[in-house]
């Protein structure tokens, strides 16, 4: 069931987006009488934590060079804690300081999503395309929507990330971009913004300035000349754009109002080469 004029913004994990902006921008939204879905992951918080649980974290790298989290046993248990007991207890509680309803949710909770783990992923190293087998992530396969309907439907913002459950039922790392662009589609959204430590798709990645106004994604792949977190967040903007959301946007997301910025227009914005944005 579609939310009317629904807006879901990804919050990027990276200390440099700065929260307490997004959160001060969505409240802001959110008076004005939008609905909103907050998805956020926490790349600086689970290393932080990480490091001081001593575990080992490393990257996988595809041969197409898009990096994911290499993530074991011990890994997803930081993940776990890192999300749901640091970041989104920060997030609700800042919404709340800010007058704004709103619960944290995983994707474990109700079944909201859930995903096919990965039995083998192909990661680069030292020039070597390897097979990794242990890896628990897994790829998105179904959202299951009455939850975040039903909080957004009484009054409340959901705050929702990572993990989502495996065929079997257990937990497995997904991609909260990817995460982000699910729920838009499945939701019916009118916009998906996903905020990031950068103003936008940069033609050069060491020219804040290059900053593109468009960027057409291919329809299958890796987008071309884009590595690591952009490529993932570029692949998740085609995913969400299939899937009927109207406009995808990369934007700042270290910036006062990001949110209201880049519904103005500022940063990126994502077509296909089939779809220029808009719904067919």
């Amino acid at each position: 069931m579609t939310i009317r004029e629904l807006t879901v913004v990804k919050c990027g994990g990276t200390a440099s987006v700065d929260a307490a902006h997004v959160c001060a921008d969505v409240a802001r939204l959110v008076r004005e009488g939008r609905s909103v879905l907050l998805v956020h992951g926490g790349s600086d918080s689970i290393a932080r934590l990480a490091g001081r649980l001593g575990v080992p974290q490393r990257t996988l790298v595809s041969p197409d060079q898009v990096s994911t989290r290499y993530t074991d046993p011990a890994t997803l248990e930081v993940v776990i804690l890192a999300l749901a007991g640091e970041v989104k207890p920060g997030l609700v509680a800042e919404l709340s300081r800010l007058g704004v309803p709103s619960a944290g949710l995983t994707g474990l909770d109700g079944g909201m999503l859930r995903a096919r783990r990965k039995a083998v992923i192909r990661s680069v190293v030292d020039g070597r395309t390897t097979l990794v087998r242990d890896n628990l992530s897994g790829r998105l396969t179904e959202v299951h929507t009455e939850l975040p309907e039903t909080m957004l439907r009484s009054g409340f913002l959901p705050v929702v990330s990572p993990p989502a459950l495996d065929e079997h039922g257990r937990p497995v790392n997904v991609d909260a971009d990817r995460v982000a662009a699910a729920l838009a589609a499945a939701l019916g959204a009118e916009q998906l913004v996903l905020l990031t430590g950068a103003p936008g798709v940069l033609a050069d990645p060491d020219d804040e300035s290059s900053v593109l106004s468009t960027y057409q994604v291919p329809t299958a792949g890796a987008p071309d000349r884009f590595a690591g977190g952009m490529a993932l967040k570029l692949i998740a903007a085609r995913e969400a754009l299939n899937g009927g959301v109207r406009s995808v946007r990369i934007a700042d997301g270290r910036v006062p109002d990001p949110v209201s910025r880049a519904l103005r227009g500022s940063g990126t914005t994502v077509t296909t080469e089939s779809r220029s944005g808009q719904r067919v």
